[in-house]
């Protein structure tokens, strides 16, 4: 399955309609015409509030979907430091993880550890594992972007710094227990809720 944020709303590709979920409309894949009709309503049209597209080839209906946008790579890290507390940050006034684009030349680790480093003046973090990658889109002028964000769970044992990258605007950088991620995570961007509700409150 594919799941595709467009910020609070979404759209997910299965093989088979997801009946465990409530969604707006219910699509089975046909035509490339009408599967990019349908991004475009549900673009213009926030009444929706999710999409599921479904059928048997999947990964040839993700391609399609795919090609609808401009795409654009990215990294970031979930840090778990020795004392149980994860790193985030908040951007926008959402809860956020540290992320950004990957760079010409650059693998998706590299690009991940670089981005923890500068976003909150962390260095020393190592990479235990890759997660699963999240997608969502935005648009800039007539262009719709599709963001792929490659994550990896860090290890970190060092001081809590806490150094914001204001430039990119960042203006808190925060070490939270699980406990505490519990009660603010209603204010981190729907795309990342899936990486925080099953590697934040794993018990690994």
């Amino acid at each position: 399955m594919y799941k595709v944020h467009f910020e609070n709303r979404y759209i997910l590709i299965s093989p088979e309609p997801d009946r465990l979920q409530k969604y707006g409309l219910f699509h089975n894949f046909n035509r490339t015409r009408e599967l990019y009709r349908l991004i475009s309503d549900f673009q213009s049209d926030l009444s929706i509030p999710s999409v599921n597209i479904y059928g048997t080839d999947i990964e040839h209906i993700w391609k399609l979907f795919r090609i609808y946008f401009t795409e654009i790579q990215a990294a970031g890290g979930l840090v778990k430091h020795v004392s149980g507390r994860f790193l985030f940050i908040e951007k926008k006034g959402r809860l956020d993880l540290p992320k950004g684009h990957i760079d010409k030349g650059e693998e998706a680790e590299e690009a991940a550890l670089r981005e923890v480093q500068e976003e909150c003046g962390v260095s020393g973090h190592k990479i235990i594992k890759p997660l699963e990658s999240t997608y969502h889109t935005y648009n800039k002028g007539k262009i719709s972007y599709l963001k792929k964000t490659q994550w990896f769970l860090m290890h970190y044992d060092g001081k809590l710094v806490a150094e914001p990258q204001v430039k990119e605007g960042i203006t808190q950088v925060e070490w939270l227990f699980p406990d505490e991620v519990s009660r603010v995570r209603e204010r981190a961007w729907p795309s990342l809720l899936d990486v925080i509700n099953t590697y934040v409150f794993s018990r690994e």
